[in-house]
Order: C-alpha cells, then structure tokens, then sequence
C-alpha cells in the first residue's frame, strides 16, 4: 500500500458536519488539513464525491464457524468491504455458540486469518454463563436472546435475565420477541400455513412486551442496554417515552437500531418476495415504516445495521414454516441508505452518524466512526450521483442473492480503506488484505 494518500477536494463528513477540507492518510491514521506543501505518495482528487468515515455494522451473523456454507468471516467480510463496511461486530449464535471466552478467543484467533476488514464479536448468554460474562474481555458486550434462538442461548425466564444485568458490566443487547406470545401465537395458527402467517405469530406486541421487559431491567439494574432491530411503531414509543423521562442523554443507558429490511420492506411485500424477507422480527406495516424513519430522524433510534444473516436460495425456497429467517444485507446497506438521502428520507449528516458515530460511542470502540484527527484511517468514498442496480449474479456474499435484486439504487461507494489500505477499489475488493481486532474500553 502507499505509505501515504493525500485525499483532495472531496466533502467530509466531519463530527461537526460536512466540509470540504484536504485529508491525509499517514501509518493508517487521519490527518486533517495537511499543510498546503504536503505530498503523498498517492494523491485523489475527489472532487464531487464525499468522504464519509467507514461504516460499523453492530450485528451481523457470518456462520463461522459451523455453518460457513452460507456465509464465512472471508466472504461476509468481503461484502463489507465492498459495501464501505470497514467494521463488523458478529453474534454469538455460531456452531458452536460464541458462550465461553475460550470460544471468543477462538473466533477472534480464526477472523485474523480470515477477515478482510476489522472484527469483534459478541459473547452470547446463556441461563447459566454469568461467570464467564463476567470474565470476557475483547469484546464489545453481551448479547441476549430474549426469544427463540439455537442451542441454549433461549434466555426468557425473569430470574435468569435479573443476574445477566445485575451482577455483570459490559454493555448488552437483546433480540427482543417475547417467547410466550410467539408460541401462543404460533399454537393458534396451527404453526402457520402461508409466509404471511410468520408477522402474524412474531406479532406487534411479542416484540413490544420483550422489549419493554428489558428497558425495564436497564432502567433498574442502571445497565447500558442497545435494543436491536426495532421493528414496530409501538417500541418506537418506548424509546421516545424513556427520552423524555431522562432529558440528560449522557445518563441514557437505553439506545436502539434499526434495520434496513424494517425501513424498506412491510407484509405487502411476501406476495412479491416470499420467504426472501421472512425475518426475525419480521417485517411490520407500511405505518411501522413511516413511523421508523421519524425515529431515525429524530433521535429516538440512534444506530441502522443489518442483522445480516445469509441463508441459501435452497434453504429459502422451502414452504413456510420450514424456510429460515434471515436475508444477507450488508454489501447494500449503505447504498441503500444513500437512495434514502437522495430521496430526502434522511440526511447525509443523520446517515453518518447512525452508521458509523453512534456505534463506535455505544460500544466503546476506539479510533473509529469519525473522520477526525489521529483516528484510523477507516474511510468510504462515495459518489452521490453514481446509479448502480442489485444484481444477485454480483453480490460478493457466499449465499450470492440479495431481496434487493433488481432495484437501482443512486448512491454508492466507490472506494474503501481500511486502516489506510484501500480494501475496495470500485471494482475488486483486496482479498488478500487483513483487518484487526477492534478494540473496547468500557471504563466507566
């Protein structure tokens, strides 16, 4: 790589908004506006595009290790790379589950020799691993599976959920669907008939009870909690609810994401695509999308990430209730947000900070999510103008589809460093190319 690249003339997305200002990359850190003088081994002018920090994806499923069919830490990092992703933090409900720190270390050890961009990973919770969430390091926090989930990472009795955010400190999420409502719902419809039946049984209000229940332990055990992927106008409520009864965002412990596949997809869409956007949660209502984006816009949901979780055509393809959850997202999702700005969803400056500030600040990543100076040199460029369309025969992905396929989209990167080292030229993505281990400080 050159050991320096002067970028010219492009329109930063800075903490404070967007400027047109020089940026040096030097050692694989920012430099901000270099002396008139400087030169560099490389120089781009940029002119017309804009230079946003790297994206940081907070919840994506890689299947690695155990089921690398449908995706691995090579080919989803891959992904990310073309798709200005710089970092991925990746779920524990791997085979085996990510539940021990040994299990952490071995993950981390295996993305070191296979991710092209950087990586972390949750440790996942069980009823009874409290000691070794106790224990974890190298990690940006605890996830919990408040709803069903593989192996035995199921955690819904109240007891089991008090000890997870009383007697342990690093920060946590949940997938929030109340398992009791999900399988009353599920025995009603005779385990459903049709792809239509799968928001029926993860209804509104499973989503809504579950997380609720744990906003509510955040409020009282005073423990830092990250709900994901909010799907439904109601929980939207809860969040804007508990803003207003703490005015003071720096002593919030609650904060929220959402999910490309909620804003963009609602049941009117199974008849078109079927199974291909069966989640869970699943897709809500044209008014729970309307209702999300006011969240984005207004602070009430802070961070969008993919909940990227690939599974073959031939998976997807089997009739409902057999087809899985879950669609690959993370090649398109900033793309995809760049439509958005163009369409007047949302703001360049709202993107950026939802995509790469929030969540570097809510799990305490060091030295990234912002272009500013000394940070490393993770960085997008993008070309607002650029009209691309999804095609499945291009997605780098191991599972090769996108539900997307098809749509054109205006708005893409064209260029991605990671840590100064250009991971994606607009073309090829550098295979050969090694991100790091992000690293944490959860000092209080």
């Amino acid at each position: 790589m050159p050991a320096s690249t002067l970028i010219k003339n492009a329109t930063c997305l800075l903490p404070g908004g967007a400027e047109q200002i020089n940026v040096l990359i030097s050692q694989g850190k920012i430099i901000l506006d270099p002396a008139v003088h400087t030169t560099a081994e490389e120089t781009i002018d940029a002119a017309g595009l804009h230079l946003l920090p790297g994206v940081i994806d907070d919840q994506v499923h890689f299947r690695d290790p155990g089921l690398t069919h449908k995706e691995d830490l090579h080919t989803g990092s891959r992904a990310c790379a073309a798709g200005g992703v710089t970092t991925f933090l990746e779920m524990p409900n791997t085979n085996p589950a990510t539940i021990t720190c040994d299990e952490l270390h071995k993950k981390l050890e295996l993305a070191s020799k296979k991710s092209i961009v950087n990586y972390g990973f949750y440790i996942g919770a069980t009823p009874d691993n409290v000691a070794e969430l106790q224990q974890a390091k190298r990690t940006p926090g605890i996830k919990i599976f408040i709803g069903s989930s593989t192996g035995n990472l199921l955690v819904d009795q109240q007891e089991a959920l008090e000890r997870i955010f009383a007697e342990t400190t690093l920060p946590i999420c949940a997938h929030c669907e109340d398992e009791e409502t999900v399988r009353r719902n599920a025995a009603a419809l005779e385990g459903g008939k049709c792809i239509e039946d799968h928001s029926k049984i993860r209804n509104h209000e499973a989503a809504v009870i579950a997380t609720k229940r744990a906003i509510d332990l955040a409020i009282r055990h005073n423990h830092h909690f990250h709900v994901l992927h909010v799907s439904t106008a109601q929980e939207c409520e809860l969040l804007r609810e508990y803003q207003q009864q703490v005015t003071d965002p720096a002593k919030r412990v609650v904060s929220a994401e959402v999910c490309p596949h909620h804003l963009l997809f609602n049941i009117d869409d199974y008849q078109r695509l079927g199974s291909l956007v069966q989640m869970n949660p699943s897709i809500k209502t044209k008014a729970d999308n309307e209702r999300l984006w006011q969240a984005l816009r207004q602070g009430e949901i802070q961070v969008i990430a993919t909940d990227h979780a690939p599974h073959t055509l031939e998976e997807k393809d089997q009739p409902y209730p057999r087809s899985p959850s879950g669609l690959p997202a993370v090649e398109n999702s900033l793309a995809l947000m760049l439509n958005a700005v163009n369409q007047g969803r949302i703001s360049l400056e709202k993107l950026v900070e939802c995509m790469c500030e929030a969540p570097a600040e809510i799990w305490d990543i060091v030295n990234k999510g912002k272009i500013e100076e000394g940070y490393d040199a993770d960085l997008v460029l993008v070309d607002m103008n650029l009209e691309k369309t999804i095609l499945n025969e291009n997605q780098r992905a191991k599972a090769g589809w996108s539900p997307w396929h098809g749509v054109s989209l205006t708005g893409w990167p064209v260029k991605t460093w990671c840590h100064g080292t250009v991971v994606y030229d607009g073309k090829q993505v550098c295979e050969d190319h090694r991100g790091q281990e992000v690293k944490f400080d959860h000092s209080p």
